[in-house]
């Protein structure tokens, strides 16, 4: 501070003075430094959950989406319907979802006819960690085993018998190992390296304005409740918005 006043010529001022401009500096600088503080707190509050995580999918889109179109996941089909499906692992009627219209969906992003973006959350984590971990080894395999994707996301679900079963993490693996998934990246499965990018996931699918699973959209506008529910019903909804 002395350099500073004799750098200004104030050390000459009267002492009571040069005081007084003491204490105006030390507020403006404690004003700068609470303002730069409060910036910094408001920025950070607004920042996507997205933005914060440091290992995410590859093959995931910014949003947090894994796309499968005809060439797997990870890949569009360009001018079809885009069909988005937000599920939870430990959700019983996600579990009949896929039971009903899993091979439909896969027929449609085969064939060309509908981009399919599945959206893992983990909305029931009250009682169970296990929506975390199997969207966790579903981001996995979609990194380091896309050929099994769509497999290992229906049999998720098919060994929980009647749904709503969380799995241990020796039964996710045997799901992984029993649709082809290799024993080097199921092993990978309990390291948790997608797991801060799934809470991130759910809490942008929360900010969304998605409140529940399955919740399917249909190029943006969200299925009538019910439909799902009848064999075919979704797979020719999806041909009608084309």
């Amino acid at each position: 501070v002395d350099y500073i006043f004799r750098r200004l010529a104030l050390d000459y001022l009267p002492y009571e003075e040069r005081n007084r401009l003491l204490i105006i500096i030390g507020v403006i600088v404690f004003i700068a430094i609470v303002a730069a503080a409060i910036v910094s707190i408001v920025v950070a509050a607004n920042r996507a959950p997205l933005e914060g995580v440091d290992e995410r999918p590859s093959v995931a889109t910014e949003d947090a989406a894994f796309p499968v179109g005809a060439d797997g996941v990870g890949s569009v089909n360009d001018g079809a319907p885009v069909v988005d499906v937000y599920l939870d692992y430990l959700c019983i009627y996600c579990a009949q979802f896929e039971s009903i219209n899993g091979a439909d969906l896969d027929e449609l992003a085969d064939g060309g006819e509908a981009t399919v973006n599945y959206r893992p959350v983990a909305f029931l984590t009250a009682n169970s960690d296990f929506s975390v971990r199997g969207a966790n080894a579903l981001a996995v395999v979609a990194e380091d085993s896309p050929e099994h994707f769509t497999d290992f996301n229906m049999e998720l679900f098919a060994a929980q018998g009647e749904g709503a079963t969380p799995l241990s993490d020796e039964q996710i693996a045997q799901v992984g190992l029993d649709v082809g998934v290799p024993q080097d990246v199921v092993d990978t499965f309990t390291d948790g390296r997608f797991n801060d990018w799934v809470v991130a996931a759910t809490e942008h699918a929360a900010g969304e304005g998605v409140g529940g699973t399955p919740t399917v959209l249909i190029d943006g506008e969200e299925l009538e409740p019910g439909v799902w529910q009848n064999p075919g019903a979704l797979a020719q909804t999806i041909r009608d918005a084309a």
